[in-house]
């Protein structure tokens, strides 16, 4: 099937043919739907924390921070491409929306309107305006959301990824010390670097800590082949196989190298203002603090179960009611210690007003337990979708992570995906239809086999910037 040329291609990959064998048989076989229950609410798979449980996690989390090793894992490699669709539409193809009306009304209230206002030629019309935004100009239409300009304050406007800095300092220093990973695409890397090394130095004075800054890329071993829509190999006009990155879930690669206790992730988009910041910094604290109690509770019975004589029952209810996993009627020991001897993490979840992405679920393992998923709707069977319009809270993608074991060990994270869970989606290449295949999502799929515990956190926490106009919103001005 692979031509010599093929199998250098993909090599130069970090691939084997037998790899790209089974992507090929991922597009021909499709993946299966999640195997939801259904959806978790308050009561069932939800923790709602009572006053006084949000105040011990937060005092938790505070009195052990500075003996963790803390990282906040910023996924920000993704282009501001979406973010600018109605602008585009309007250069290229003169659609001139309601949403182009809204954005020239309040141009002046866009917290990147002085740097666009610098770059506009005397009497700029309506498409000028537009078109420098997003092409010549700003370039915000090619350049990703962590270097678009967000918010502006007395002493200057910040862009997305600066405000994560900020974020650090107030919830993931670790003896004044604040380490921030950005995953980043390779042509924007050196843009990344020379708004660190100029943004740091300010924030490390204003917040008396010092930064540790990290980036790294998506690894070219976890693209996918690219195939035609009838699922043969689809070739370049030079006959090559095209290679195309595999999504989000392809970062559990990158996550995996971090070396740390805990690991907050959070997209770069989702960012408010400091004078709207207090809930996000309280409920990260809270997520860390619930999650080393759980964390230190499954450690305990680990070793009650190493050295013989623990009480099964316990630990049995402590997995069903704290760590939301449901047992078979059958299980033993064996059983218990495999439940417990997994990373875990703790995921905020908002309640639902209508925004979009994926939703918490219980679903059925192959093991025959039952635990807590975050699932998107072409996970779901069409017959199981109605289970959706029953969900009362969706994933902000607001998670804290703890991948070491009993022994102080990183787990290895790639051991806990489910390759079954995937995407196969239409796109083009040269004007020419194709099919791409994304790996298991980072919190969908590539944390599958995780502890899972959901947790209600405020809408206030979540504040994310899909399109250019989300910057109006009153937590972005």
């Amino acid at each position: 099937m692979f031509t010599e040329q093929d199998t250098a291609c993909i090599r130069a990959h970090g691939l084997t043919p037998e790899a790209v064998e089974r992507q090929l048989e991922n597009f021909r076989r499709g993946f299966p739907f999640l195997k939801v229950v259904r959806a978790a609410a308050p009561g069932d798979g939800i923790l709602v924390p009572a006053p006084q449980e949000v105040a011990a996690a937060v005092r938790r989390y505070d009195e052990a921070a500075a003996r963790l090793g803390i990282v906040k894992f910023v996924p920000a490699s993704g282009a501001a491409t979406r973010m600018f669709k109605e602008l585009f539409a309007f250069v290229e193809e003169g659609r001139r929306s309601e949403g182009i009306d809204r954005l020239l009304l309040n141009i002046e209230r866009f917290a990147f309107w002085p740097e666009l206002r610098a770059t506009l030629p005397a009497g700029a019309d309506d498409r000028t305006v537009v078109e420098h935004i997003i092409g010549k100009g700003l370039g915000y239409g090619g350049r990703p959301k962590g270097l678009v300009t967000f918010h502006a304050y007395a002493e200057g406007a910040r862009k997305a990824a600066e405000e994560h800095l900020v974020e650090g300092a107030q919830y993931a220093a670790s003896g004044g010390r604040v380490r921030i990973h950005f995953t980043v695409s390779p042509e924007h890397r050196a843009d990344f670097e020379a708004l660190m090394a100029e943004k740091v130095p300010l924030y490390e004075r204003r917040f008396g800590v010092h930064y540790d800054i990290a980036f790294s890329e998506q690894k070219p071993s976890t693209d996918t082949v690219a195939v035609n829509p009838d699922n043969t190999l689809f070739r370049t006009d030079a006959g090559a196989l095209l290679f195309r990155p595999a999504g989000h879930g392809a970062l559990i690669e990158n996550l995996n190298e971090i070396d740390a206790d805990l690991v907050f992730v959070k997209n770069i988009d989702n960012v408010t203002t400091d004078a709207r910041r207090g809930d996000t910094v309280t409920y990260k604290k809270v997520l860390a603090g619930l999650l080393l109690e759980l964390q230190e509770r499954s450690f305990e019975y680990i070793r009650a179960l190493d050295t013989g004589g623990a009480e099964l029952a316990d630990i049995a209810r402590f997995i069903r009611e704290r760590l939301c996993v449901k047992l078979p009627d059958d299980y033993n020991s064996a059983v218990l210690r495999a439940v417990l001897d997994r990373p875990i993490r703790l995921c905020g979840m908002v309640r639902n007003e209508g925004e979009p992405g994926g939703g918490p679920f219980w679903a059925v393992n192959d093991d025959g337990t039952e635990s807590l998923q975050i699932a998107e709707s072409s996970q779901i069977a069409p017959a199981d979708r109605p289970l959706m319009q029953r969900a009362t809270h969706f994933n902000p993608v607001d998670l804290v992570c703890g991948v070491r074991n009993v022994r102080g060990e990183k787990f290895d994270l790639r051991r806990y995906t489910d390759p079954q869970t995937g995407f196969i989606s239409s796109k083009s290449y040269a004007g020419r239809e194709l099919r791409a295949q994304e790996l298991p999502g980072l919190w969908n799929g590539a944390m599958a086999r995780w502890n899972t515990v959901f947790v209600d956190v405020p809408v206030t926490t979540f504040s994310p910037v899909k399109v250019v106009l989300d910057l109006l919103r009153p937590q972005h001005q």
